[in-house]
């Protein structure tokens, strides 16, 4: 067994640490996809979110060049490539539905609350399919992260209509990757092999998404069968797709250090950490001011991680142990 899961307490607190990295990132990221699709007109760069999409896995797949090349290309042979292909297509085909829902008309509010939901997915899939515990702290701390970004989102009169099953949608994907990582850390994979085979394979798969939305468009919606729009942006905009390329790949390789370390239930208060590190990073970036209802979410999502983290360590710690 590796040092970071060495002791009960090393793997509660590295799990723990690198989950909340990984959040930081994913911050990043959220606040680089708000930018690029922007039209110039109010302060953007125009990109197509779909070309957007791709270009980002792209980068991020030749960033992780030197990693491959580090680590050795036999090293990422493995037993399970159904299982890595399954994960890099969810995860791509999540990415799309998230786009079709900005697409849609979904008010931004609607999507950042119900990607919320995803915690409760990861909880399901990892007591069902890994048959992780799912005890009343960890099921209570993944509930009150739900709540804190609810209030995060500043939800507000609206009501909810068919269009909110997209961004529900694309939470249940992404959690099925999530749980597909922790399936695939198990089965002895490190990290190396799950970050560089995600970014690796999400390209291709953006590509066959892409080409068997377009070859439906006479069924599909507009949105979800764009074409091919892969025309980049001005300079600025192209170091910004660098930076948001870069970003996505230290996020994958961080959370599949998280999720070797400690079980996916555990980590998932800190991964709800994400929704308020956005508003601060759109705040500080880009100048957006959150609501008053920004401070008593985030205290929620906050006091929900430090609660499992205390509970887990106080009460069964060798529960996170990786199987």
């Amino acid at each position: 067994m590796s040092q970071i899961s060495s002791t009960p307490h090393n793997a509660a607190t590295s799990g723990a640490l690198f989950m909340l990295v990984a959040s930081i990132a994913f911050a990043g990221t959220n606040t680089l996809q708000s930018i690029l699709p922007t039209p110039a007109e109010y302060g953007g760069f125009g990109m197509s979110s779909t070309g957007m999409a791709f270009w980002q896995y792209l980068i991020a797949s030749v960033l992780a060049l030197p990693l491959i090349l580090r680590i050795g290309l036999s090293n990422l042979k493995t037993r399970h490539p159904l299982a890595h292909e399954v994960r890099a297509f969810v995860s791509a085909l999540g990415v799309h539905v998230f786009v079709y829902g900005f697409a849609s008309g979904v008010p931004i509010w609607q999507m950042v609350t119900l990607l919320a939901t995803g915690p409760l997915f990861i909880v399901l899939g990892s007591t069902l399919f890994l048959g992780e515990r799912a005890s009343t702290a960890r099921i209570v701390a993944a509930l009150a992260g739900f709540v804190g970004a609810i209030i995060v989102s500043g939800v507000g009169t609206e009501s909810l209509g068919w269009q909110a099953l997209i961004p529900i949608t694309a939470a249940a994907l992404w959690a099925a990757t999530d749980v597909l990582t922790k399936f695939l850390t198990r089965k002895g994979e490190s990290p190396e092999t799950l970050t560089v085979s995600l970014l690796v394979l999400m390209t291709p798969n953006h590509l066959a998404i892409l080409l068997v939305a377009n070859a439906l468009s006479g069924v599909l919606p507009t949105a979800l069968a764009p074409g091919f729009p892969f025309a980049l942006p001005d300079m600025t905009g192209i170091w910004l797709l660098l930076l948001l390329g870069a970003l996505t790949a230290a996020a994958q390789y961080l959370l599949a250090f998280a999720y070797r370390a400690a079980d996916a239930v555990y980590l998932q208060p800190f991964g709800d950490l994400k929704v308020p590190l956005s508003g601060l990073v759109g705040w500080v970036a880009l100048g957006q001011v959150p609501s008053i209802w920004f401070w008593p979410g985030a205290a929620l999502i906050v006091g929900a991680s430090v609660f499992i983290y205390w509970i887990e360590n106080r009460e069964e710690p060798a529960s996170l142990q990786p199987a």
